[in-house]
């Protein structure tokens, strides 16, 4: 009988003691992680040159820039990232002025994707890139080579990457925009 008095005793000393560590269940809940990412490529820029590697958008780009800020304008975006190139801020000035935002300059060979996605977590975040680095951008991002290079008449492709506590969806829509040319 002494002996089981004592196991009984060593027993529950031993769960006291281990639950004095145990934490409330407000403090281990972990609040879920939502990022997410539209990828668009510059509108249609100016032709007229073909020597000028660094062309402004033309008339129907300028329209399609105001129709991307138009989709947009009920997203809370955090952040706009663009290249350096006139094409693609102009594409995001509208959308930039309309959210108050600086456009951040991003070169995609430069991007760590993981310090990206950690940069961004729990925003909303607009990417205006290239016909080849909108769709390799967003391969990054997933994970996979999923997407190929755009045609270079399509400036109305709109990609969404979603990443919801550390799991990746991601989807393709096509806007038109009847801007004038």
């Amino acid at each position: 009988m002494k002996l089981i008095k004592h196991t009984l005793f060593l027993f529950l000393t031993i769960a006291i003691i281990g639950c004095k560590d145990d934490k409330p269940l407000e403090e281990i809940y972990v609040e879920p992680s939502i990022s997410t990412f539209y990828f668009i490529r510059h509108a249609e820029k100016d032709k007229t040159d073909p020597e000028n590697s660094n062309p402004e958008l033309n008339q129907k780009g300028l329209g399609r820039a105001m129709h991307w800020a138009e989709i947009l304008k009920d997203i809370n975006i955090d952040a706009i990232y663009t290249t350096d190139y006139k094409r693609t801020t102009m594409t995001a000035a509208p959308l930039s002025v309309k959210k108050e935002l600086s456009l951040q300059y991003y070169n995609l060979e430069d991007v760590n994707i993981q310090q990206f996605k950690i940069d961004n977590l729990n925003k909303k975040v607009l990417v205006v890139g290239h016909s080849n680095t909108t769709p390799e951008f967003v391969n990054k991002m997933i994970g996979d080579n999923k997407y190929s290079q755009m045609d270079d008449t399509d400036n109305g492709s709109l990609y969404i990457v979603q990443i919801i506590n550390g799991t990746v969806t991601d989807m393709r829509l096509e806007f038109n925009c009847n801007c004038p040319e």
